[in-house]
C-alpha cells in the first residue's frame, strides 16, 4: 500500500478536480484543491485574482498554499492542483516532499472541449483558445513530465482514470 499522498498535476481540463474527489473518496482520504483554497483565502474567484492582482501575485499565492499542502500527513490525502503549478519549480519540491505526483495528460483538442464552455478560465479569455491551449501545452509539457506516473484522460471517463490510477498505484 502506498503511504504517500496523491498529486494530481495535469493543464486545465485533464480532470484533476473530478478525478481528484473520486480518487480521494475510494481510497477513503480527504480531497485538497489548490485553486479552491487560493479562492477561499482571497474571497474571490481565480479569474478575478488574474485580473485584479495579476498572474504573479496569483503565483504567489499558490506557492504559500502549495507549501501549506506538502505538510499534510502521508497518506491521507489526495491533492488536485492549479494547471500552471509546475510553473515554479518550488512547487514540485514541496509536493514530492510527501507524495507521489501523477500528471493527467489530455490533447489540445479534448482540454478545449472539456472548458469551452466555463469563462472562469482567464489563460483562455483569448481569440485564439485552440492555439493558446497548444502553446501553453508545449511551454508546460516537459514540466508535467517531471511527474512520477502519467495518465492519458483522452475519451475516458473521471471513473476510468480513478480506476488506472489504483492500478498504477498498487492499491
Amino acid at each position: 500500500m502506498n503511504i504517500k499522498n496523491i498529486i494530481l498535476i495535469g493543464f486545465m481540463g485533464t480532470g484533476k478536480t473530478k478525478v481528484g474527489k473520486l480518487l480521494a473518496k475510494r481510497l477513503g482520504r480527504k480531497f485538497y484543491d489548490s485553486d479552491k483554497l487560493i479562492e477561499e483565502r482571497e474571497g474571490k474567484k481565480i479569474s478575478l485574482i488574474f485580473q485584479e492582482k495579476g498572474e504573479a501575485y496569483f503565483r504567489w499565492l499558490e506557492t504559500q498554499v502549495i507549501a501549506e499542502l506538502s505538510s499534510i500527513p502521508e497518506g491521507t490525502a489526495v491533492i488536485a492542483t492549479g494547471g500552471g503549478v509546475v510553473l515554479n519549480e518550488t512547487n514540485l519540491g514541496y509536493l514530492r516532499q510527501h507524495g507521489v505526483i501523477i500528471a493527467l495528460m489530455a490533447s489540445p483538442e479534448e482540454i478545449l472541449q472539456r472548458v469551452s464552455a466555463d469563462k472562469n478560465r482567464p489563460l483562455l479569455q483569448v481569440d485564439d483558445p485552440l492555439g493558446e491551449i497548444k502553446r501553453l501545452l508545449a511551454e508546460r509539457s516537459p514540466l508535467y513530465a517531471k511527474a512520477d506516473l502519467s495518465v492519458d484522460t483522452d475519451r475516458i471517463t473521471p471513473p476510468e482514470v480513478v480506476d488506472k490510477i489504483i492500478t498504477l498505484l498498487g492499491h
